[in-house]
């Protein structure tokens, strides 16, 4: 599992990315990019295998991210989520579905 502080949106205007990469890095195939928002305002971006996403904890947390931010979120995905409690989750479900961390 590949984990990184989130760094700062837009980086002057010239990401190739549409709707504000939350930074310039390829996202493995079979990943997509998550941000987990702490209370802080601050996030952390992690790369989710897409086969997780149907596990039940994370498929509550996107759910809750649904009911907060709605459907259209521009850029990446963001869960109102703690980022040490997403880290656990995803690491629990890796786990149990037996997805190795790459």
């Amino acid at each position: 599992m590949v984990w990184r502080k989130k760094s700062g949106v837009g980086g002057g205007g010239q990401s190739p990315c549409r709707g504000g990469c939350v930074d310039e890095e390829e996202v493995p195939r079979g990943h997509v990019p998550i941000v987990a928002r702490g209370g802080d305002g601050d996030g952390e971006r992690v790369l989710v295998p897409v086969r997780l996403l149907s596990y039940p904890s994370i498929a509550e947390l996107l759910d809750m991210a649904a009911q907060r931010y709605g459907y259209d979120q521009p850029g990446v995905l963001r869960v109102p989520c703690e980022a040490g409690h997403f880290r656990r989750v995803v690491d629990g479900a890796m786990q149990r579905c037996g997805v190795s961390s790459a």
